[in-house]
């Protein structure tokens, strides 16, 4: 061997990371003695869109408590899919010009590109639409067909005559039957929050073709749900949901369960119902069953067992991370339909609330529906992790995404806390120390105060109490920083006989930013991983509890840049953007909330009688909450009127003002009289309404052209 001076360093090193390589070898086998076999998923998203922030805020929640699981070393596997069925897919599609299996395959990639760099590490990532899929859907079905579960029965639904297809109630809309609110949706009002059939609509039409709908009898399919009550009402009560979802769904037994519709007739994109033609599963069906379908493709591909995750008497774990909208069918159907088949239950169900901007509904007029995309080419993915976390609890709460805030947090607690420890040690240590960190502990009490907080911030991790563990984090940070200005190293630097004393704080600061580092993991991984090349270390959980001493750290590199307000400015412009292009004109905000509805020809428009009306009287009507009666002179012959403008304005104010009213409407018999035409208004509601006004020399009765 040719000697060189470098090699009893060389000698050293290679002992220490032989060392360091077995004690977290040791540390691995005691943690997988007792290891948990885990499965984890995230709702699916539905392939007809891109991913928002708002699918963010589960995917980030799912990741980062599946992160921490795998650093506990748990056998944890983390598995999605596209939601890829259904008659929203299929008309989507018709529309693009293209087969719904392209659609869904362009809209796969998408997904995975954004939920890739939003480090979102998932094991699998598949599409209902697969082989594994169909057959898991039609042995769950054949079994509960078997069983008894199945029951069919002939009803009525709405049918559009010229599309040739029977109506989703989502693709009805009419006035409410309970307030009268018109363009209401098919199954429940936005206005006064009634839920009724899309047949007690008052003048339905079809949202895909316009046309009146009309009522035709079909033979569907039915999963009896009834019979899984006594079941249903045990689990939901055994620990498996949270106390919010378990209030809820007791309010749902206590009105009574009801069979469930599995079936919809062709046209339909989705699978087939076995030996029965031209009838499809529901989407809802085959969707929770893309859970089991993701996970079997990848134990095909891993060689991982799937029945032992699946079967009735698993020992795995086996938990849904879901929006609080779709518990219904995640904590009632799913769970019934798997035990009647044989399969186990899941262990939890978790869900989460929705996601606001600036304490206001998602909107892409002001900028704030923002795609994943749009943030990615904007900022760093970690900041919207770090604040998601920050602000996650255990309950089912909403989320506001305060923009402001958001780069406050970000700035104070991850730049100006965690990485300026860093920042503020790293400089003495490579610079007068040879880069290799001190043997002496300068403040034990200190370290043990830091390192002795891992089980407790575990526990919150365990729990999905995120912020508190951030919390938690951040109040450790302030204790290292505050110890570090009191110490002064830049000062004590300048007295030659006090360097021992700066290595010693400075050691010490860098091995409590790497503990926070270890307990920071799960939530930024890219940061975490920048600092394991900082450290030439690997951040291992079990490793919180031990200090490095004589190791050899390598030259510091900043490691995250603050949040620039001018970014996310941008970002919310480039949200607007992006609306205007989808659009394909220079729009503004309303009509990116409410886009132009489909072409008409000519003839249909000219079927529309416009009128110039004079209002000669205008009052409440009793027990209406958006109501006012209108007298309207169209020159020579009056007219009534029910106009859905109470909130924006007051009776007395309308009295001999000029609108524009739709006179030729057929006139609608309402509960507080005869409504005999349409008064025309602009804007989305509320107070936010306008009644057309024609300029000054326009004449009661004029027709408008």
């Amino acid at each position: 061997m040719n000697y060189n001076e470098n090699q009893p360093q060389i000698l050293y090193y290679s002992l220490h990371y032989y060392h360091l390589y077995f004690s977290k070898l040791r540390m691995t086998t005691e943690t997988s003695s007792n290891a948990r076999k885990i499965l984890v998923t995230c709702a699916l998203p539905y392939a007809n869109g891109s991913i928002h922030l708002g699918h963010l805020l589960e995917h980030i929640q799912t990741d980062i408590w599946v992160r921490f699981q795998r650093m506990r070393g748990n056998e944890t596997y983390f598995v999605c899919a596209d939601d890829a069925h259904g008659t929203p897919i299929m008309l989507k599609a018709q529309q693009l010009g293209v087969t719904p299996e392209q659609m869904i395959a362009d809209v796969q990639k998408e997904h995975m590109a954004d939920f890739e760099d939003f480090l979102i590490s998932f094991d699998n990532y598949h599409s209902t639409h697969s082989e594994e899929n169909e057959r898991f859907a039609h042995d769950i079905y054949n079994k509960l067909n078997q069983a008894g579960h199945i029951k069919t029965r002939t009803i009525s639904q709405l049918y559009d005559p010229e599309k040739g297809m029977f109506l989703p109630d989502r693709f009805v809309k009419g006035t409410c039957p309970s307030c009268k609110s018109e363009d209401q949706n098919g199954d429940s009002c936005d206005n006064c929050g009634a839920t009724y059939s899309p047949t007690e609509l008052i003048n339905p039409r079809s949202v895909v073709s316009g046309a009146t709908p009309e009522l035709r009898d079909s033979e569907h399919y039915f999963f009896d749900l009834p019979a899984f009550e006594g079941m249903l009402k045990e689990w939901t009560r055994s620990g498996s949901l949270q106390d919010e979802m378990a209030n809820k769904l007791a309010e749902w037994f206590e009105q009574g369960l009801q069979q469930w519709d599995i079936s919809r007739d062709a046209p339909y994109f989705g699978f087939e119902i076995p030996n029965a033609p031209g009838k499809y599963f529901y989407v809802w069906l085959d969707a929770p069953i893309g859970y089991m379908g993701s996970f079997k493709n990848f134990c095909d591909k891993s060689g991982v067992d799937f029945d032992s995750f699946w079967q009735k008497d698993s020992d795995a774990e086996l938990y849904h991370f879901i929006g609080k909208d779709i518990i219904y069918f995640h904590s009632l159907f799913w769970p019934a339909m798997l035990d009647g088949a044989g399969y186990r239950q899941p262990t939890s169900v978790y869900a989460h609330g929705f996601v606001t901007v600036n304490g206001a509904k998602m909107s892409k007029s002001k900028g704030t529906f923002i795609k994943g995309r749009t943030y990615l080419e904007h900022l760093n993915p970690e900041y919207l992790r770090y604040y998601y976390a920050a602000k996650l609890t255990s309950r089912i709460d909403d989320l506001d995404l305060n923009l402001e805030d958001f780069a406050q947090r970000v700035n104070s607690d991850l730049v100006g806390k965690v990485v300026n420890i860093a920042s503020r040690c790293a400089s003495f240590v490579t610079k007068k120390f040879d880069g290799v960190l001190s043997a002496n502990i300068a403040d034990q009490a200190l370290a043990d105060e830091v390192t002795s907080a891992g089980d407790a911030i575990a526990a919150l991790y365990e729990k999905r109490e995120f912020g508190r563990a951030m919390r938690e984090i951040m109040a450790l940070a302030d204790k290292v920083n505050e110890y570090i200005a009191v110490k002064e190293p830049w000062q004590l630097i300048k007295n030659a006989d006090k360097a021992q004393e700066v290595h010693d704080i400075c050691s010490l600061g860098i091995n409590l930013f790497r503990t926070l580092m270890i307990y920071l993991k799960p939530v930024l991984p890219k940061l975490a991983e920048s600092t394991e090349a900082f450290l030439n270390d690997s951040l291992t959980w079990e490793g919180h509890k031990v200090l490095l001493t004589n190791h050899k750290i390598n030259k510091f590199k900043a490691l995250l840049q603050r949040v620039d307000m001018d970014k996310v400015e941008a970002m919310v412009e480039a949200s607007k953007e992006s609306l205007v292009a989808e659009t394909k004109a220079p729009v503004t905000g309303p009509l990116a909330d409410d886009p132009i509805s489909d072409e008409i020809q000519f003839d249909d428009f000219a079927k529309i009688d416009l009128r110039v009306a004079k209002i000669v009287n205008a009052e409440h009507v009793e027990k209406a909450d958006k109501l006012l009666r209108l007298e309207l002179d169209i020159g020579g012959e009056t007219r009534q009127v029910f106009a859905g403008i109470k909130s924006a304005y007051q009776p007395e104010d309308l009295i001999g003002k000029h609108t524009v009213m739709v006179a030729n409407l057929a006139p609608r018999k309402m509960r507080f009289g005869m409504s005999e035409g349409m008064v025309l208004a602009a804007g989305p509601g509320g107070k936010d309404l306008w009644i057309l006004n024609p300029e000054e020399g326009a004449q009661p009765g004029m027709r408008v052209k």
